[in-house]
């Protein structure tokens, strides 16, 4: 027997009911989790989706349903997780009716229990119909890494660490992907290449291996203010690098027992970041070194999606 979703409420539900047009914006919740698209953009993202699945022209609901049918639908969380993106979803179902009704019982960054009620709608029947799938497929997924995110976050909760983020992400969804992560409570690394010094191994490996050119290079360029960050395999990088002034120093794929050894040699004259073979199993003892930092490439790069489904009253 399927729980029934109304009995089983969100904890600090927060709903928010908004009709077309009364200038409510359809963004996160106000906990300093900004939704990265205005409405320009947020409007051709998502006709974007919805010409590819040739939405306006959905020959099955088209023959079936008549235009004037009117419905209420009900987006159900059908594991327990936290939700990502509701303003998407939204937008969905508006450009196909866009006089829409619609309230929000879970905004993005709530962590919701299983058979939980996420959005209620309602519309008409074929625009229901035929935004659904476009709407769920940006949800599940972004929904998946947000709760992906918010299991390394709570497995390492008392000890100081922050989970990051990296680049891997989907080729035109890193903002969102990123905007995810940060629903699910942890934080951005970089944007883009651009957006901060990240000495890596094949850059090293570019110089012969030499930390102290490395960085002394990346300070007469870098903008004025950035910080530089470079990536160690060994101890003896690490000493390098702290004399040659590095910022931050990337731990690469290195044992806890070693990790803990660098922060002592820091000192906190750096932050340090760990990263590499990153696991929901290990995560808390690599925590527990004393690193600053945790950049987990799998909150992006492998999160499975959350069950979401839209149930018609």
């Amino acid at each position: 027997m399927t729980p029934d979703p109304r009995r089983n409420q969100p904890e600090s539900r927060y709903s928010r009911t908004f009709t077309p047009m009364n200038g409510v914006p359809a963004v996160g919740r106000d906990e300093g989790v900004l939704f990265p698209f205005d409405d320009k953009a947020l409007t051709a993202l998502v006709r974007q989706a919805l010409d590819e699945d040739q939405a306006f022209d959905d020959v099955t609901t088209i023959a079936t349903v008549v235009s004037t049918r009117r419905s209420r639908a009900m987006m159900v969380a059908r594991d327990a997780g936290v939700v990502c993106g509701t303003p998407i979803a939204i937008e969905a179902f508006r450009q196909l009716d866009p006089k829409l009704t619609a309230r929000i019982d879970a905004e993005d960054g709530t962590k919701v229990p299983e058979a939980s009620p996420v959005i209620f709608l309602t519309g008409t029947a074929r625009g229901l119909l035929s935004a659904e799938r476009v709407a769920l497929n940006f949800m599940m997924h972004l929904s998946g890494i947000a709760t992906k995110t918010r299991k390394f976050v709570d497995a390492v909760q008392g000890t100081g660490a922050q989970i990051l983020d990296t680049r891997k992400t989907l080729p035109g969804w890193r903002k969102l992907e990123k905007y995810a992560v940060r629903c699910g409570g942890g934080m951005n690394h970089r944007l883009d290449l651009s957006a901060a010094v990240l000495i890596k191994d094949n850059h090293l490996a570019a110089l012969d291996g030499d930390v102290k050119l490395a960085v002394r290079r990346a300070r007469e360029i870098a903008r004025p203010g950035s910080k530089v960050e470079i990536e160690c395999d060994r101890i003896e990088q690490v000493e390098v690098a702290i004399e040659a002034g590095a910022d931050i120093i990337l731990l690469d794929n290195m044992k806890p027992d070693l990790m803990r050894k660098c922060v002592e040699l820091v000192n906190k004259r750096a932050i340090l970041e760990a990263s590499g073979g990153i696991r929901l199993d290990n995560v808390r003892a690599v925590a527990e070194t004393g690193v600053d930092w945790i950049s987990v490439g799998a909150l992006t790069h492998s999160a499975p999606a959350m069950n979401l489904a839209l149930d018609f009253e």
